[in-house]
């Protein structure tokens, strides 16, 4: 990472075409030589989530339904690639989109328990336009600087446990034993000695050593590589693994997915309570993960001022929501912004050029989606640890000498997994946060948005017997 300038970085050079005068190339410092070679670096360290986001959009829904794993791919490539294309044009900056990580586990581990697939994804629709709304009247940025950093570091850090938690248990590696005491074990009566396990714990550390080396694509690279020590381990001694390639790895994408939402919710089998809590949990994290990204990576390219915001933030707001739309309405999970630009801009990108390049990439992508059914579920297991375990490295920009900000934190970093749910984390943490301050006598500390933010959380937490009351349905 470099050390980024506290003002944005302007250059004299005059522009050399139109392509540059328009993306702002010369101006900025790069060449469009370095912004394809940042493009297309980004693209590589954020090509797994269109193997990865099938695997986690892969949980039975209320009615016992699952989306189609090639559709799940080939709509991720289809969102990212839109999106990123319409980023870079619009905002001319540096950022790259996808399928947002915490986002759609938290529509997989949480939504899907209470309403249908199509469902769940007009929620993700609704929360994209609530977001554009937020965005255009100022509101996102108000909401934004109202929350503390240290709960918005700590719902990063939750979101990464939850994650890691999520890996170790779709490998074995952790497992239930339907006991009081303990009720979670180490493998099978605390062994782990299986072959899936063990690729697993192969391909997590593969991964470790890769991104240690801070290698370009590690993550992507140590999924194939795992996928391929499985496909050799499998010929040896077959564990029912089937890596068989009918129609070839290269196909049409399948986009039976696109439009595929239902705004019909049933409230029989989820309240209107708990709908309101989905779309809150879901704008919440959206726009707060975003904004936090953002401002990081405009940091890192030296296009942030001192207040932190950078040119055509607005938009940049905006369109970010747009991509929570475009995803909902792909059945691919909100598209937001990806912190693993900063490899592009690692790179020396610092214009939506690379981002163009990007994108052309992720549509070139959806041809080729047929190879994100053959990763074992093992081997991706180990990618959603890795994942977690860089979001848990947020933690280490947290001051834990006040405990008013050390059991919120503990609260929101710990309740998610323990609870698998990434809302009640949230919840826990606000709720902890503002009663905690306001009965320590820093009630004057809490910011009047995050009042009404926690008073919407306690609603949350209490929904059973408030739509009991009010005759909304279970």
């Amino acid at each position: 990472m470099t050390t980024a300038p506290s003002s944005t970085t302007t250059h004299s050079a005059e522009p050399k075409n139109a392509l540059d005068r328009f993306f702002e190339i010369s101006k900025r410092g790069s060449t469009i030589g370095t912004e394809i070679r940042g493009g297309v670096v980004t693209f590589v360290t954020m090509a797994y989530i269109v193997i990865l986001n099938p695997l986690i959009l892969s949980t039975p829904d209320i009615d016992g339904n699952t989306l189609s794993a090639p559709a799940v791919a080939a709509a991720t490539a289809l969102a990212a690639g839109v999106m990123t294309l319409l980023f870079g044009i619009i905002t001319r900056l540096p950022f790259a989109f996808a399928a947002g990580l915490g986002i759609n586990a938290f529509v997989a581990f949480t939504v899907v328990g209470s309403v249908t697939w199509p469902e769940a994804m007009a929620l993700v629709v609704i929360n994209g336009v609530v977001i554009v709304l937020l965005a255009a009247t100022g509101l996102r940025k108000m909401i934004f600087d109202a929350v503390p950093v240290q709960l918005k570091l700590a719902i990063t850090v939750g979101i990464g446990l939850f994650i890691a938690f999520i890996g170790f248990v779709n490998a074995g590696f952790v497992t239930a034993t339907g006991n009081p005491s303990p009720p979670v074990d180490l493998g099978i009566g605390g062994s782990v000695a299986t072959l899936p396990t063990l690729l697993f714990v192969i391909t997590l550390l593969l991964g470790g050593v890769l991104i240690s080396l801070r290698l370009k694509g590690a993550l992507l690279i140590a999924l194939v590589g795992g996928t391929i020590l499985a496909a050799i381990a499998n010929l040896i001694w077959p564990f029912g693994l089937d890596f068989g390639f009918a129609g070839g790895i290269m196909s049409l994408p399948d986009l039976s997915l696109i439009g595929a939402v239902d705004f019909g919710f049933d409230v029989s089998k989820v309240g209107v309570v708990a709908l309101v809590m989905f779309v809150f949990t879901l704008v919440f994290s959206n726009f707060f993960d975003a904004m936090g990204t953002m401002t990081g990576l405009a940091n890192e390219a030296g296009l942030a001022d001192k207040k932190g915001d950078f040119p055509r933030i607005k938009s940049a707001l905006i369109v970010e929501g747009v991509g929570a739309i475009v995803g909902g309405g792909t059945s691919s999970s909100s598209a937001t912004v990806f912190v693993e630009s900063g490899s592009g801009i690692g790179e020396g990108a610092r214009t939506g050029f690379a981002t163009v390049i990007t994108g052309l990439l992720f549509l070139l992508a959806m041809f080729f989606t047929p190879l994100a059914s053959i990763v074992p579920g093992a081997v991706a297991a180990a990618a959603l640890v890795l994942v977690g375990a860089m979001m848990l490295a947020q933690i280490k920009n947290i001051d834990f000498s006040d405990f008013r900000v050390l059991l919120p934190v503990f609260l929101t970093a710990t309740v998610m997994p323990m609870t698998y749910s990434i809302a009640n984390g949230i919840g826990a943490g606000f709720v902890s946060w503002i009663v905690v301050n306001a009965l320590s006598g820093k009630a004057k500390t809490i910011h009047p948005l995050l009042w009404i933010v926690g008073f919407g959380f306690v609603l949350f937490f209490a929904r059973g017997p408030i739509e009991t009351l009010l005759g909304l349905g279970v």
